[in-house]
């Protein structure tokens, strides 16, 4: 089954930088009103959706969280000529801004671009030197009171880049974390039977904290929890084997943990054997840096989960070229739905 490209391409490319989420939500609520039984969204600005059970007497719950976030900046400074300084909302590599393009949302979108010195000018010593986020400006190619005009102290950026197929899979800016909102959309568009409730939650402030799932899973208090976010996929020319985390195109990771969740062992073992038993394709995923949702789905509510996480492995993070294989979006679809059907055909005592 083909994955819907269009869907995918809007999410990716809508802007909502970490406390900016308003466009992305508002798509997000469009597309599952219809295919939930409630929906509401906190004061923090997740959106917090059910679809009830159907044999659920003991009123289990089950959360999956799917943030909505991308990393972005936010406006500090417009100096004297009109160039823009900024502070970053998320972890950047400094040196994947070079020659890129962002958008200042602002009255208005204003198109920008990365700027830094010129390497014609720099002298031997700046040359070796490791690039700073602080060597970089944004320069609008207007004056200052022109950007003053629509751009104000505070205002958010997000980087600009559009989806694009290549072999078996997308690019795009912001693959991590929309491609798991555009899993859990297709999952609740596609959840039939499932014994429990379901609390299907598109998060905010991911990439700065955690900050939405902590509070969302705080009010749900879930008996069980699925984190649904991207992984390292290094399977990349000189690196070696152990340091490869998934490889692109081999399946949907199964997390065992990361550097913020240890993944209940139930959970995975359950994941893992639904997968098989379904027929889809997966691979574990040990992730040493790094966290996602799971961990506060797992922890922040009263009682604490029984929790894991889906992976989609992603080559290229946090830069604008984000790569990820279909089969293993249509694979992450698919095992979500199989574990929220199943749910009930397991042992969960310890």
């Amino acid at each position: 089954m083909a994955i819907n490209i269009s869907l995918l391409k809007r999410i990716c490319e809508v802007a909502g930088a970490p406390g900016y989420e308003k466009r992305v939500r508002d798509l997000v609520i469009q597309e599952v009103k219809d295919h939930v039984d409630e929906l509401r969204v906190d004061n923090l600005g997740n959106v917090i959706t059910i679809k009830r059970g159907n044999n659920n007497p003991e009123g289990k719950k089950a959360m999956v969280a799917a943030h909505m976030d991308e990393i972005g900046f936010i406006v500090t400074h417009i100096d004297d000529k009109g160039f823009v300084r900024f502070h970053t909302l998320g972890g950047f590599d400094p040196k994947t801004l070079t020659a890129q393009r962002v958008i200042i949302h602002g009255k208005e979108d204003v198109i920008g671009v990365m700027g830094s010195k010129p390497i014609h000018v720099m002298s031997q010593e700046e040359r070796q030197k490791v690039a700073k986020t602080s060597d970089y400006f944004i320069d609008l190619g207007m004056s200052k009171e022109e950007v003053e005009a629509v751009i104000s102290i505070g205002d958010p950026i997000t980087r600009e880049r559009e989806l694009v197929e290549m072999g078996n899979c997308v690019n795009c800016k912001s693959i991590d974390n929309r491609v798991s909102v555009f899993i859990l959309i297709e999952a609740l568009k596609n959840l039939k039977n499932q014994p429990y409730d379901i609390y299907g939650v598109f998060t905010v402030q991911e990439e700065v904290g955690i900050r939405g799932a902590n509070v969302s899973a705080h009010s749900i208090n879930p008996d069980f929890g699925f984190g649904l976010d991207t992984t390292i996929a290094f399977d990349l020319p000189g690196a070696q084997p152990h340091e490869m985390v998934t490889k692109l195109g081999e399946g949907v990771a199964v997390k065992i943990m990361d550097a913020s969740t240890i993944c209940d062992y139930r959970m995975v073992d359950f994941m893992k054997k639904t997968a098989d038993k379904r027929n889809i394709q997966w691979q574990p995923e040990i992730l040493t840096a790094g966290g996602t949702d799971t961990a506060g789905v797992q922890r922040m509510g009263k009682d604490g989960a029984i929790s894991g996480a889906i992976s989609i492995p992603t080559r290229h993070l946090h830069q604008v070229i984000e790569m990820a294989d279909k089969d293993d979006i249509q694979g992450a679809i698919d095992l979500l739905i199989a574990c929220l059907q199943d749910l009930d055909q397991y042992d969960w005592s310890h």
